[in-house]
């Protein structure tokens, strides 16, 4: 049996998909970026299990995380999004989603990519924490407290420290894994 991060939810499929296949793999992929991006915003305040739960309903609501097509998207296109039963409804977040687009755009534009942006802010190297329980890894850092307001002066929204930290982890820029779970040594 594969040991696991003990905050995984065993009982739900799609968590278990979510950290067996994409939590803290180092990810460099402009269009996963963003989506992850926006998954980790929309989750502010709320359990990642909701996230997962409504990942493809945001998927479909925003065309696939197209960014050109999000950037563009008008108030009407958001304001029809709020009435969709299977997303969050929180207008700051989705409107955050089209504004959020617009400053990746942006980014990508003055670095080349937001991949390169990104990776920088850990000399393109992942960061390796030793974590002997998930409650123990902090909620936020230097690093991403300084990223975090660097974002946000480039237009970013809910893109708070804490966000910022829990985006680290998940893209792979910091390997949190529990020492004891299996993916801690084979990213």
């Amino acid at each position: 049996m594969t040991k696991r991060c003990t905050w995984v939810k065993l009982t739900n499929p799609l968590y278990i998909a979510y950290h067996d296949q994409e939590w803290g793999k180092p990810l460099h992929n402009e269009h996963d970026l963003f989506e992850l991006l926006c998954m980790e915003t929309y989750q502010a305040g709320l359990s990642w299990e909701t996230i997962l739960n409504k990942r493809r309903a945001f998927r479909e609501a925003f065309h696939g995380y197209d960014l050109n097509k999000v950037a563009t998207m008008s108030d009407a296109e958001l304001d029809e999004i709020l009435q969709n039963p299977n997303v969050i409804r929180n207008r700051l977040k989705i409107y955050a989603t089209r504004a959020n687009a617009q400053a990746f755009l942006q980014v990508q534009k003055d670095f080349g990519s937001f991949d390169h942006y990104l990776w920088s802010w850990v000399n393109f190297t992942p960061l390796d924490n030793s974590v002997k329980d998930y409650r123990q890894a902090p909620a936020k850092t230097d690093l991403s407290e300084k990223l975090s307001k660097d974002m946000k002066k480039r237009g970013f929204k809910f893109t708070g420290p804490v966000c910022v930290y829990s985006y680290l982890q998940a893209a792979g820029l910091v390997n949190d894994h529990e020492n004891s779970c299996h993916w801690k040594t084979s990213l």
